[in-house]
């Protein structure tokens, strides 16, 4: 089962993008952030037409998440724990897969910036309620995949320069103790599982030749319950997807799972 999150950063700017990447790399789940658009915005025709079955949670301009499956599956939009929250960041499907299910999320954490403002506060926040919710979906004991943009760098090999990066809230020390902190609850972070390498990267600002230079930062995940950590088989970056016409600043990440 290939799973992929991709933070598209509009999609109907990036819909050849999309479409492309859903015939060239045929996913059985892809997680999208950033969509940008309302519900019944979406392009759902010419990515139905693919075979894929779509749910939305969308957001006039901002924000906005999306789960494509090529299986019929069951939604639920919004992170619990926050009812005053009006940013559409979060929606998690439950995938037939085999003789059971996977249960997949695509999640947009908030960016956090400036960290001065009430920007920072509600980052780590919506990281508070994303643990308590995945302590309690983790009860389940099923494959579990939360995939998508955190807007955390974990460590400094997650970045060219790290240097560049320390007062910001991707990479402050608070964010990355409540990241850690998601992760102890008994998630594999599926790339550090299989290798240790630096220079791994999945976003490239479209500021300053980044992507000519590769001053890149890995900030788009895909975090396993270890029911699905036993399934992995292979972590891929489509980094060449970044390098395209009209590109999003973030590429595709993807996992391989046993059947």
């Amino acid at each position: 089962m290939r799973i992929a999150t991709w933070n598209v950063n509009s999609v109907r700017q990036r819909l050849p993008h999309l479409l492309a990447y859903l015939k060239e790399v045929q996913p059985d789940v892809l997680c999208l952030q950033e969509i940008k658009c309302l519900d019944e915005q979406f392009p759902r025709m010419e990515i139905e037409e693919l075979g894929y079955n779509i749910e939305t949670h969308g957001q006039k301009t901002f924000n906005g998440v999306a789960i494509l499956s090529k299986r019929p599956f069951e939604v639920a939009r919004g992170l619990p724990g926050d009812e005053n929250d009006s940013q559409s960041r979060y929606i998690e499907a439950v995938v037939p897969a085999g003789d059971g299910v996977v249960r997949v999320a695509s999640v947009y954490l908030p960016n956090g910036n400036p960290v001065g403002s009430e920007k920072y506060p509600y980052k780590l926040a919506f990281l508070e309620r994303l643990i308590i919710h995945t302590r309690q979906i983790l009860e389940y004991e099923e494959p579990l995949v939360l995939a998508g943009d955190f807007n955390v760098i974990p460590d400094a090999r997650d970045a060219a320069r790290p240097e560049d990066w320390v007062n910001d809230a991707l990479y402050l020390p608070q964010t990355r103790f409540k990241f850690r902190e998601l992760i102890s609850l008994g998630l594999i972070d599926a790339l550090r599982a299989t290798t240790d390498a630096a220079g791994l990267y999945s976003f490239w600002d479209y500021q300053a030749g980044a992507w000519q230079k590769n001053n890149g930062i890995r900030i788009d995940h895909l975090l396993l319950s270890p029911e699905a950590a036993d399934k992995l088989q292979s972590v891929t970056i489509d980094k060449d997807m970044r390098g395209r016409d009209k590109a999003s600043d973030h590429t595709p990440v993807r996992i391989d799972l046993a059947a």
